[in-house]
């Protein structure tokens, strides 16, 4: 009779036992699909930057093959009209010798030319792949990276520089200015134009006039603390302000206000590097 009553029980505990089981393995699967999502969010991310480099680089090198097309073109005038002068022998050696000359130039400049579209694709690659890899996900969505002819452009959202109102530098920001300087620090030769934006709703502060204050405010702070709280050079710092009037995006939806309202950090060559890369030379 005992053998009969303990028969269900045990029936019935190995049923919660199996239960037990099922949920754990639930639960473990649901943390690997959520670690799955969180890494094609990632992924795409990855993706969406990668697809940004590509379309600079594309324009870039666009560019400089015209160059290096119509110097070919000026080329081969030159060599056409030293072929006639060869040919008539009426122009004198003077004329050859420097048909011959500017054909040797014109030489030289295709070869810079091709030479400085390999360096210009390379640089700009090391620039974002440096930039990029130092900022964390979560950075990155307040965060615009641009590469174009050896010129960073580091766009920041006013969420995550700012207290709401206001051109005073938030707590959260410190930790994605500090990854920024870091490059500014690394590439120590270039200058650095910090360059305030906002929406064209006006500004309602007693201390400040307009878009205009607001604007160039705000660089001022990103260039001070650069400057006082990550060691940058000030000599290599420019703070300057655009107001409403250079928007990126349409300020009659909230989305492009929010697009409107940042701060660009510019990393630039300075002349005679910014003209090496594209191969040209410094007009003294």
């Amino acid at each position: 009779m005992k053998i009969k009553i303990l028969l269900p029980l045990v029936l019935v505990a190995a049923a919660l036992m199996q239960g037990c089981v099922s949920n754990k393995k639930y639960a473990e699967l649901q943390t690997n699909y959520n670690n799955l999502q969180t890494k094609q969010a990632e992924l795409k991310q990855s993706y969406d930057v990668t697809q940004r480099e590509l379309e600079g680089s594309r324009t870039r090198v666009k560019s400089l093959e015209e160059q290096i097309a119509s110097e070919k073109a000026n080329r081969d005038a030159l060599q056409d009209a030293l072929n006639k002068c060869l040919a008539g022998n009426n122009q004198g050696n003077v004329n050859i010798a420097k048909l011959a000359d500017q054909i040797t130039a014109s030489n030289q400049y295709i070869k810079q030319l091709i030479a400085a579209k390999g360096k210009s694709d390379s640089l700009n690659m090391v620039l974002t792949n440096n930039l990029t890899r130092s900022l964390s996900q979560a950075e990155m969505k307040d965060v615009d990276v641009q590469v174009l002819k050896g010129v960073v452009y580091i766009s920041l959202s006013d969420n995550m520089l700012y207290k709401s109102g206001s051109y005073e530098i938030s707590d959260k920001a410190g930790e994605t200015l500090s990854k920024i300087a870091k490059i500014i620090m690394d590439y120590s030769d270039y200058d650095v134009l910090v360059e305030g934006n906002t929406d064209n709703v006006p500004i309602k502060q007693p201390n400040i006039r307009n878009n205009w204050d607001l604007s160039t405010l705000r660089a001022s702070s990103v260039v001070q603390a650069l400057q006082n709280s990550y060691n940058v050079d000030p000599k290599r710092l420019t703070a300057g302000g655009r107001g409403e009037y250079n928007p990126i995006a349409d300020n009659s939806t909230p989305d492009g206000k929010t697009k409107n309202r940042r701060t660009q950090i510019i990393i630039t060559p300075k002349l005679d590097q910014f003209m090496d890369l594209i191969g040209k030379p410094v007009q003294k």
